[in-house]
């Protein structure tokens, strides 16, 4: 999966040619697709809701389509075929796990012809993507869809315990039977919606063996980047607030704990960056050119799984993005090394891979000419590993907070002085009342009191008393209510004491 796959370009000039994949053409293939599914969805609407036992992961139902109909099944212009259900009831139980009610999934698939992506990855898969952007539907092969199979109840443990996930979200595993020829399929959550311009998308592993984009990838209009393309180009990494960060860490980690647990390798975190900080008139060419996007209706929800409601669920933090602010699509809020606003879409992809004997094999000889650590092929717990490390320090990094520490350390320190003074005022302001009481009942004169009263120790040459006031009060950066109390009164008691005397 790639950027360009997601995004749905295909490569210049080749927009006219038809794929083929085991030499059928793509065409058959959508035909096949969309009437297998409907088929498929609406029979199982007639079979009640139950709960999900575990034979029901492996019951495989199968119907046959042909040319000229049936009195089940529709005629269509492709050759007769077979398709296949992996599991029809655990995969309904998902989709509504995730709130894919089965109108909406037959609408999306169904309603308008799958879009064609190009795809720069090796596996030479067929992606499509429905219309509404909603879902991906790629095609993988026996071992693959073998595998997912076995996954299954793991699966379906895995998501009752932990609905935030960035692992992909499988809805449906089916097989197209045509001429000798198998054809396997999966559905699942489109990772980048194609109504959001991806500016930088990069295919992270974790791993430095040959892991830069190609010459032939880098000349397409939306390339997809890898991880020394992604070090060269955001070398300081990308920065998230502290909340954001530890649940987009925390689940990473768990995510990697249970591909670590099945034994999977080889996948890789999907990232698509959307640069906030473009300028209007970008925004507006883009949504002139969405012209699928506009029939979407107003009231539907932006994605059924989101890069937010993956790391923070379908709670108050995604649902009131996605309500504030329909634009974002979801995206998780960060900012670049420059300071850029940014909108980041998220995934892992490509779980299908077990660390079986062909990986093992792999691994070796590989480790045997170049650094075994730095190959994408690798032991399940040692990738887990190095694919955390590399997120955790070189990819995704939490804003420091660096005028907040000090701040708070003036101001403990400012209460801190603020008390002493207090204390050290208040008890000179007790001193001096004691000290005018007394020298009101004796009845000295003017020039007696100024002598005692200013004096201080018998040293009427200093007067330290109002002075160590003000250096207590300085100390704390402000003058406390006792020290304003003393001063205002000061000179009123002066005077009164001067017209006793008088």
């Amino acid at each position: 999966m790639s950027s360009a796959a997601e995004n749905g370009d295909t490569a210049p000039g080749k927009q006219n040619e038809e794929k083929t994949y085991k030499k059928t053409a793509s065409s058959a293939i959508k035909g096949a697709i969309q009437l297998g599914i409907g088929y498929t969805v609406g029979n199982l609407t007639s079979k009640p809701d139950r709960d999900v036992l575990m034979q029901d992961f492996y019951v495989v139902e199968s119907v046959f389509l042909p040319s000229e109909g049936s009195n089940l099944t529709p005629a269509h212009h492709y050759p007769d075929f077979r398709f296949k259900t992996y599991a029809p009831l655990a995969f309904r139980y998902f989709r509504e796990l995730f709130g894919i009610k089965p109108d909406d999934y037959l609408y999306s698939i169904c309603s308008e012809p799958l879009i064609e992506l190009s795809n720069p990855g090796a596996s030479g898969s067929l992606f499509f993507v429905t219309s509404d952007d909603e879902f991906i539907i790629k095609t993988v092969q026996h071992k693959e869809a073998e595998f997912l199979q076995k996954l299954l109840p793991g699966y379906y443990m895995n998501l009752n315990q932990n609905p935030r996930t960035l692992l992909p979200k499988f809805y449906g595993l089916y097989c197209m039977q045509s001429g000798g020829i198998n054809i396997r399929i999966v559905v699942m959550n489109n990772v980048l919606p194609r109504s959001m311009r991806m500016h930088f998308t990069y295919d992270l592993k974790g791993s430095t063996y040959k892991r830069r984009a190609s010459r032939k990838e880098r000349e397409k209009s939306s390339p997809t980047f890898k991880d020394l393309d992604f070090l060269q180009d955001m070398h300081e990494g990308l920065y998230f607030d502290t909340e954001t960060y530890n649940a987009l860490m925390k689940t990473l980690q768990r995510d990697c704990r249970v591909l670590e647990s099945f034994k999977i390798m080889d996948y890789s975190l999907l990232l698509g960056i959307h640069i906030l900080d473009h300028t209007l008139k970008e925004k507006e060419e883009e949504i002139s050119q969405n012209v699928p996007d506009a029939k979407r209706p107003g009231t539907q929800k932006v994605l059924y799984s989101t890069a937010m409601e993956s790391i923070q669920g379908p709670g108050k933090s995604g649902d009131g993005i996605i309500t504030e602010n329909p634009d974002t699509m979801g995206g998780i809020p960060a900012k670049s090394h420059k300071g850029e606003k940014l909108l980041l879409f998220m995934g892992i992809i490509d779980i299908l891979q077990s660390y079986r004997l062909m990986k093992k094999l792999e691994h070796s000889w590989k480790a045997l000419v170049y650094d075994g650590d730095t190959v994408s092929v690798h032991r399940p717990s040692f990738y887990a590993d190095r694919f955390l490390k590399f997120m955790n320090s070189r990819v995704f990094k939490k804003i420091q907070a660096l005028k907040a520490s000090p701040s708070k350390k003036r101001c403990n320190s400012i209460a801190a002085l603020k008390a002493t003074s207090q204390e050290i005022v208040s008890s000179i302001s007790q001193e001096w009342k004691d000290e005018k009481h007394d020298l009101l009942t004796e009845g000295q004169s003017f020039s007696s009191l100024d002598e005692e009263a200013l004096g201080s120790r018998h040293r009427p040459d200093l007067v330290p008393s109002t002075p160590s006031l003000f250096e207590a009060a300085s100390l704390a950066t402000t003058i406390s209510s006792s020290s304003l109390y003393v001063n205002e009164h000061y000179p009123h008691d002066r005077t009164t004491l001067y017209s006793n005397s008088k």
